[in-house]
């Protein structure tokens, strides 16, 4: 069979080319200047206005939270139903979130890495305050430090080691768990060290304990109210340290960033700059971790 020659169609031929050709998305610059497609940031919007509100919802408060006409919220709400990631219930002509959206959100839960979400945080978090910064969970033995990163201004501070297990009323990071944590984890630390405290003499000028149980309360609600805790004098006298809580999608405290300096030198104000980096940076790793409410206010 002879090989067709294209050029003999002439005009013919590269019209039907023509109208083959799939168009472009539509596509913005984001705030960054790399660009996007737009239709899926507006899906995501109709999504996510599903998610806060908690329940399914009808198609004209959609529009209404979204600022967009129903027809048009519509148009999206019928491909998001097709892949899975909206559920329609018809018989109370609303939407709410599918079975898709159930295995996004678990998959993004066990994907989650909390030192690697964590690490090139702390590393700007010390160069920015200039202090050492360190990471802290609950472990076997209490609280535990599972990263550091110092700081330009950073002292050595032996007692901060990876690995370190530190006091739970004599720290900050321990005083942060404590006020996060079931009281029956936390209790039997809290108490062990109470007794410690009024076996040993440590000056109220030097350090701030809290004395008995009724003192402990009174800190708890103070960390809670403030979104951060402080302990000046704890592990060394002449040091304070701060820390702020992480939580995780069920607002379960699941780990702290904690920064520690030279008393007079670290600005340890719960209305400083240095606390607001603190929390802004903790609020961030928390939305990461799922947990919804990430302004950076304090703990309610």
């Amino acid at each position: 069979m002879a090989r067709r020659d294209s050029r003999a169609s002439g005009d013919k031929s590269s019209g039907a080319s023509a109208t083959n050709i799939v168009p472009l998305p539509d596509t913005r610059k984001s705030p960054t200047g790399r660009k996007g497609i737009q239709s899926i940031e507006i899906g995501f919007r109709i999504l996510d206005f599903i998610v806060k509100a908690g329940r399914p919802v009808p198609l004209r408060d959609i529009a209404a939270g979204t600022g967009m006409p129903a027809s048009n919220v519509h148009f999206y709400l019928v491909s998001l139903t097709q892949i899975g990631v909206v559920r329609q219930y018809p018989e109370a002509k609303s939407y709410g979130l599918g079975p898709y959206a159930l295995r996004l959100g678990i998959a993004g839960l066990e994907q989650f890495d909390l030192f690697g979400a964590c690490k090139e945080a702390l590393l700007d978090l010390a160069m920015e305050v200039g202090h050492t910064a360190f990471l802290g969970v609950w472990g076997n033995h209490g609280p535990t430090i599972v990263y550091r990163v110092d700081g330009p201004q950073s002292r050595t501070v032996f007692e901060l080691r990876v690995g370190s297990v530190l006091p739970v009323l004599r720290s900050a990071l321990g005083r942060n768990l404590l006020a996060h944590l079931p009281d029956g984890l936390t209790r039997p630390f809290a108490d062990q060290e109470l007794i410690d405290i009024a076996r040993t003499n440590f000056s109220r000028d030097d350090i701030d304990l809290p004395r008995n149980r009724r003192e402990i309360g009174t800190l708890v609600e103070e960390i809670r109210r403030q979104g951060l805790s402080r302990c000046r004098g704890g592990l060394l006298t002449d040091y304070t340290a701060i820390s702020a809580p992480i939580f995780d999608y069920s607002s379960t405290m699941i780990a702290a960033i904690t920064l520690m300096g030279p008393r007079g030198v670290l600005d340890d104000d719960f209305d400083g700059p240095v606390a607001a980096a603190l929390r802004k940076v903790a609020a961030r790793i928390s939305a990461e971790a799922g947990r919804s409410h990430v302004d950076g206010s304090p703990h309610p």
